[in-house]
């Protein structure tokens, strides 16, 4: 029996416009709601990701957090 999904937490989120308008792209595609799609990516996150990838990409975005915030 699949489990019911129900919505349970909710929390103001800051997020970049360009990781907006990619979330909002790929919920559009997956044809879910910002929230839906959110909730998709955490549950499934270890099979969703490349892990080399999301290394280097955290090092570089933490690099250049900083000045992003300027």
């Amino acid at each position: 029996m699949p489990k019911r999904f129900r919505l349970t937490r909710r929390f103001p989120v800051a997020m970049t416009e360009d990781g907006y308008r990619r979330l909002k792209r790929f919920a559009q595609e997956a044809g879910l709601d910002e929230g839906e799609a959110l909730s998709f990516l955490f549950e499934h996150f270890g099979s969703v990701i490349n892990e080399e990838n999301l290394t280097a990409r955290l090092r570089l975005f933490n690099a250049e957090l900083d000045d992003r915030k300027k």
